[in-house]
């Protein structure tokens, strides 16, 4: 069974398995895993351009408001258009840092689980402000964060200037603060909204519209610094400013939160991250992501409980993961997603790193651009989201692109039993082995059932 294991711990857990790392992982697949968890070299990128000095830059240059303020001059325009440029590209080059990072790194388990935690707090690049900071939030937050507590990750996420631009946090303010009472201006939902229902509770966590509009009030102060309004140290960040805070208590699931300032959001956001309620939606996603579409209630019960022994450790929850009691079960029940894919594909060829450009054409072309999600419940993770007649053409043509790449003595017939393992069935192995070409016979393992699945 340890060949086997070693072929789900590459694919299941990993990215992918490169030539070589089944047969690495045969000894211990689950230790394979687990060792992965205590590098933390491979979590960061080394040359990662996080985009904060570019989102301090269009906050400096950031026009007037509307107010009866003069209107942004020419070289203000100028300035802003000239930075969203720069944003654009920056953000490429970190989606192709991080592809390329996915395709080389010996432990793809831990950005397998980074990538869950950047969907599960979805921003995607949708304005100038969020192109700017996207990537911080990935690089700066989650890749330290992600074995953490959750509670930790969950505070540092929510007042990320990424967070607060997507969700329009960062235009909230108290009607009852000394910004709202002079200027008229009102509360924004949304950020709170979101954070109940996709962050932390759930759609069925069991909060109510109050509870919605309390933490929206809490939030209250949570913004991006802005020039002219706050210091140069301060554009382009997440701060808290007591001008547009909501006083007062506010009452969320029954706690009652005194006012004190920026701390009133980070303790109701801790009290959420410790509900059963969080606990539950959250080790269900990760079941569903890591084991099937439908996961087994003994799965998610295993989570649960390691979640709760650690108090939401993220470390003892990922190897809580590879001890469930589905983490080795022989069925690949998780179709891959175009991102997933890619990567892998790119491991099992060893592709070279491709240029931004082309990389950022496949993207496209197969339907999954990082950072670039339809909503904020991030991309779907389940089968049929992906498995349409469109989409499996999508993946043919990609197929026969990679194929095509390959030069010098690639033999697919050898290559598919060192990257699919045990799992290759003897009828795909045969089909490899009559292919007229080395380009056809590449096609045709990327394109097997065992490969396009999980």
């Amino acid at each position: 069974m340890s060949a086997t294991h070693a072929a789900i711990a590459t694919t299941r857990f990993g990215m992918g398995a490169r030539p070589g790392d089944i047969a690495e992982a045969t000894s211990d697949p689950a230790g394979w895993l687990i060792a992965q968890l205590t590098d933390s070299g491979p979590r960061q990128l080394s040359d990662v351009r996080t985009s904060q000095d570019g989102l301090r830059a269009l906050m400096a240059n950031r026009p007037p408001g509307r107010r009866g303020q003069r209107e942004p001059t020419a070289q203000q325009r100028q300035a802003q258009e000239e930075q969203r440029r720069i944003s654009r590209r920056a953000l490429g080059q970190h989606i192709s840092q991080r592809t390329s990072l996915a395709v080389a790194t010996p432990a793809s388990f831990t950005e397998r689980w980074i990538r869950f935690w950047s969907n599960h707090f979805s921003v995607s690049a949708k304005n100038p402000g969020t192109t700017a900071s996207v990537a911080g939030l990935e690089a700066e937050i989650i890749r330290p964060l992600a074995f953490n507590r959750f509670e930790d990750l969950l505070v540092a996420v929510e007042t990320h200037p990424a967070m607060l631009t997507y969700l329009d946090n960062a235009r909230s303010v108290g009607p009852n603060s000394r910004a709202g009472q002079r200027r008229g201006l009102g509360i924004n939902e949304n950020l709170a909204r979101e954070i109940l229902e996709l962050h932390t509770l759930g759609v069925n966590g069991g909060y109510s519209q109050d509870d919605v509009e309390a933490l929206a009030n809490t939030l209250t102060g949570w913004t991006v610094g802005r020039a002219r309004i706050h210091t140069a140290g301060q554009q382009g960040d997440g701060i808290f400013d007591p001008r547009l805070h909501e006083p007062g208590r506010q009452r969320v699931l029954g706690e009652t939160f005194s006012d004190n300032g920026a701390d009133q959001a980070r303790n109701v956001l801790r009290h959420l991250a410790r509900q059963p309620a969080t606990r539950r939606f959250v080790c269900t996603k990760l079941a569903r992501h890591f084991l099937a579409d439908t996961p087994a209630e003994a799965d998610i019960t295993h989570l649960e409980q390691a979640w709760s022994r650690h108090n939401g450790d993220l470390a003892e929850l990922a190897m809580a993961l590879v001890a469930s009691p589905g983490a080795f079960a022989p069925e690949q029940r998780k179709f891959k997603t175009p991102e997933e894919f890619l990567i892998s594909s790119m491991r099992a060829l060893e592709i070279p790193p491709l240029p931004v450009r082309t990389l950022q054409g496949i993207y496209q072309a197969i339907g999954q651009r990082p950072f670039s999600a339809p909503s904020p419940q991030g991309w779907p993770d389940t089968e049929d989201a992906w498995s349409g007649p469109d989409a499996i053409m999508k993946r043919i043509e990609f197929a026969n692109e990679m194929g095509g790449r390959i030069r010098g003595d690639l033999d697919p017939r050898s290559l598919a039993p060192d990257i699919l393992g045990a799992r290759l069935n003897p009828a795909t192995g045969l089909a490899i082995a009559r292919a007229s070409s080395v380009s056809q016979g590449l096609t045709l393992l990327l394109m097997s059932p065992e490969f396009q699945r999980r």
